[in-house]
């Protein structure tokens, strides 16, 4: 079995050990073909029988697989003096699933599936450390249409809870030695999440999506940022999106302390106001046709000099990672097109598929960050040969492992990577072709080197 899966393991505890040995292959299995389907990741009719009563089995529990995904991002998290911990919502839709139960409504009263809340620990420099936390939900039929009435309930009656929930979540599994930065879109604009009591070590770094009222002033907190002095310029990378190329973006900056009142609906409540520092990012001199760059972003870290803001900035634009790891999830590993029927039966399934898309994106943005490491901690000794002979086209491996970006280069070749200058480095799209045809490469090198 592959290092990195005995690794993940080794923290697991999911009652019978035929039970951990299964997850074991089933991670092997799905992280070899991640685009397939159960039964083309595991081959065999036994194998794929075996994942299918995996899958279904009321004696495992989902909490028991994610709390050994947690513990194994704990242990990598536990050497960063600082880590980013960034959390997003989002759908997995099997509307089209017509033999599927127990789902709930989506964004339209016809949409079926699940939500999903995640928390992405990411080091400092980029490298996406692990999943710290994941819920998952169905919504009740009986809540659809009732948008209206949410200003009535309490935060804690709401789904705004889950922000609140993966703060403390994250306090507990970050250890006291490291600081915790989470990181937020606009959805997490939530008075109850800066309102919150939270440990020392964590911090908040939230984009703004509400013009709230400010202590002491009648300006609104978008007119009060902006009439702050600008700090100074900067260039930030803006990384290339569906309808948008990437491009570097001239910015200014400026901040200013704030308290946010609460809501005025909530004033029978006597909340009191919350001291934090907004930083305005504005774009300069945008493209023609282009949506110039304007956030606004809530911090509870003290600002004292344009430095300190643009790190609270750079931080900010790693929250990306977390629309990618979700992205990985669903177009990588395919998970709204398994044949479960049953959402039960997927929320186990997306805890596996979880660790599988959390590899896929480390190999990615590890090859970027740290190109020179050894690539042996995440490929197996036949499966870098494998990589090596095939596009090299020799029977002769290297007699040393590949570094990171050569082996990921050589992925996302198989991917379809033309590796041209202009297209910068390879994206984990291509890198997930090729993982799924590498492992067709590498048995067919077992056999040859046995044989040949």
């Amino acid at each position: 079995m592959e290092q990195w899966i005995q690794e993940a393991l080794a923290p697991m505890k999911i009652g019978d050990k035929r039970n951990t040995k299964r997850l074991g292959k089933l991670i092997s299995q799905f992280s070899r073909k991640p685009t397939s389907s159960i039964p083309e990741a595991c081959g065999k009719r036994s194998e794929t029988k075996a994942a299918y009563r995996f899958f279904s089995s009321p004696h495992i529990a989902v909490g028991d697989i994610q709390k050994g995904v947690f513990q194994a991002t704990q242990a990598r998290i536990s050497k960063e003096s600082k880590v980013i911990v960034a959390q997003d919502t989002t759908n997995l839709d099997f509307t089209t699933h017509a033999a599927g139960k127990g789902f709930g409504y989506l964004e339209r009263a016809w949409c079926r599936g699940i939500k999903v809340h995640s928390a992405l620990a990411i080091s400092t420099e980029g490298i996406p450390l692990g999943l710290l936390n994941q819920q998952e939900w169905v919504r009740k039929e009986e809540e659809y249409g009732k948008k209206r009435e949410r200003k009535r309930k309490a935060t804690k009656e709401k789904e705004s809870q889950r922000w609140l929930d993966c703060v403390t979540a994250v306090e507990e599994r970050v250890g006291a030695k490291t600081e915790a930065i989470i990181v937020g879109d606009r959805e997490a604009d939530i008075f109850d999440l800066f309102a919150q009591r939270r440990r020392n070590g964590v911090e908040l770094v939230i984009r703004c999506a509400h013009n709230r009222a400010v202590a002491g002033t009648p300006k609104l907190l978008f007119d009060k940022v902006l009439a702050a002095p600008r700090a100074g310029t900067k260039q930030i990378q803006i990384t290339r999106a569906r309808n948008r190329k990437a491009r570097m973006a001239q910015v200014e900056v400026r901040f200013v302390a704030v308290e946010i009142l609460p809501p005025r609906y909530r004033t029978r409540e006597h909340l009191s106001a919350v001291p934090l520092w907004a930083i305005s990012v504005k774009e300069l001199a945008a493209p023609r046709g282009v949506n110039s760059i304007e956030w606004l972003i809530l911090t509870t870290i003290e600002m004292t000099s344009l430095e300190q803001a643009w790190q609270c900035i750079q931080w900010y634009t790693l929250r990306w990672l977390i629309e990618r790891y979700h992205y990985v999830l669903k177009s990588g590993c395919q998970v709204e097109e398994l044949q479960l029927e049953e959402a039960e039966r997927i929320t186990r399934a997306l805890a596996v598929y979880s660790i599988v898309a959390w590899r896929l994106l480390f190999l990615t943005y590890s090859a970027r960050i740290h190109p020179e490491q050894s690539c042996a901690a995440m490929l197996e000794q036949h499966e870098w040969e494998a990589l090596s002979c095939f596009l090299q086209k020799t029977k002769h491996p290297p007699s040393d492992s590949p570094t990171m970006r050569q082996a990921v280069q050589m992925l996302a070749q198989l991917g379809g990577f033309l590796g041209r200058k202009s297209d910068g480095h390879p994206g984990v799209k291509v890198v997930w072709r090729g993982v799924k045809r590498l492992d067709d490469i590498a048995q067919a090198y077992l056999i040859f080197k046995r044989y040949g």
